[in-house]
């Protein structure tokens, strides 16, 4: 099956609302091998409507629309697909009782918007809403289907998944698609592809797509086909060769977040961690404490951002900072060696660096960073260089910090 996606809404077009949807249901439709080889959104507009239903209808085996189903004058989906396939609206029964439901558990007052979402599309057949009051609906033609749901995206969610999705996959037979992302860091795009080397011989008819972001690449593999196993035994076979060559890169698959990979070694190893910042201000324990189950391993976290604080709070030598400055290698080892002493965890990691725009010399570059790292055996600080962009330095530091950090625990080079 093909198909595609159609968003509606002038706040899409104009950037006052991120359109999450179109991922959302994408990668809901991919996993059960309906692809989707577009996706439009359009603006409140009945004719700009009806045009992207005639298109996606003609080519698609599946159309999927979400928006402009609420009761507000501007809200014109339901008009556009009932004059789209010449159908009138009619009371229905179903749709009444479940909002009159939702309407005294809200403890509100029946009226005029209400009464007009009763009314349905005589050709359609509804795609229920267990939690609003639009009623989703599904017209179908000749072994072709167009879904229009709700924009509003907990709503949406919950209808795609329980109805859209079993719907598709109990039609959809004779194709597979299988994902499997790869997520590294620590090593840039063009590194990445010169380590994998020659593609063709590495995917063997599998697809590769390089995701760049300033925190690292994510590798997705795509395989398609038409049976599980076949694909499945694919997938993993590409992935296995992927990772005997940038395996020591790879810190997790799909979603998994490098805290998330650094959160199970620690718990693991049964090691405790305490973190101080500087230029990060704050961001590395975020991360780290953003992950469920992190109190049994981190201890604490430290904002020492002036020169002042490294030395009270952390023991920093003041000769340090006189004679390298904050950000120096000598100044990160002492911050790392320092809260873990303060701490009393097995583990103490810093960061200090330069986040800009101000800040730089000569010397020491914009996005200059060093991160330090101290355990019972080991006192050590890596320089990195991360260019500008206030956020993206400290969001690179961070993400740094954890690769480090995992280095360290796995013995990697």
């Amino acid at each position: 099956m093909k198909a595609e996606i159609i968003t509606i809404g002038d706040e899409l077009l104009i950037g006052q609302v991120v359109n999450t949807n179109q991922a959302f249901i994408a990668q809901k439709l991919s996993e059960i091998g309906v692809r989707v080889g577009l996706m439009e959104s359009v603006g409140d507009d009945i004719q700009e409507i009806l045009d992207a239903f005639k298109v996606a209808w003609q080519r698609n085996d599946v159309v999927i629309v979400t928006g402009g189903l609420g009761p507000t004058h501007d809200d014109i989906t339901k008009k556009a697909v009932c004059s789209f396939f010449d159908s009138d609206l009619v009371p229905n029964e179903e749709i009444r009782r479940h909002i009159e439901e939702l309407v005294k558990k809200w403890n509100r007052q029946w009226g005029p918007t209400y009464e007009e979402q009763t009314l349905f599309p005589r050709k359609a057949k509804l795609v229920p809403n267990p939690i609003g009051t639009a009623g989703g609906m599904l017209f179908e033609e000749h072994n072709k289907y167009l879904f229009v749901l709700p924009g509003v995206p907990y709503e949406m969610k919950e209808m795609i998944e329980q109805s859209v999705v079993p719907f598709l996959a109990s039609r959809n037979t004779g194709s597979v698609i299988r994902h499997l992302t790869l997520r590294t860091t620590g090593i840039s795009e063009s590194m990445l592809a010169a380590q994998l080397g020659d593609i063709d011989a590495l995917l063997q008819g599998t697809k590769l797509a390089f995701l760049p972001s300033p925190t690292g690449v994510r590798l997705r593999i795509t395989v398609y086909g038409t049976d599980v196993p076949s694909v499945e035994n694919l997938l993993r076979e590409t992935e296995q060769r992927i990772r005997s060559r940038v395996e020591k890169y790879i810190y997790g698959t799909n979603e998994e977040e490098l805290e998330t990979a650094i959160g199970k070694l620690l718990t693991e190893r049964k090691l405790t961690i305490a973190v101080a910042e500087s230029c990060t201000g704050g961001l590395l324990a975020d991360k780290i404490t953003d992950v469920s189950g992190s109190s049994n391993y981190f201890q604490q976290g430290l904002v020492t951002y002036s020169n002042k604080s490294k030395v009270e709070v952390l023991g920093v030598p003041s000769i340090l900072l006189e004679q390298h400055g904050a950000v120096s290698k000598e100044v990160a080892e002492a911050m790392a060696a320092g809260i873990r002493r303060v701490a009393r965890t097995d583990i103490g990691l810093s960061t200090t660096g330069i986040a800009g725009p101000t800040g730089a010399t000569s010397v020491k570059p914009l996005g200059l960073v060093w991160v330090g790292y101290a355990d019972a055996e080991t006192t050590l600080a890596v320089r990195f260089q991360f260019g500008d962009g206030r956020r993206r330095v400290k969001e690179r530091a961070a993400q740094a910090a954890l690769e480090l950090l995992r280095r360290k625990l796995l013995k990697l080079d």
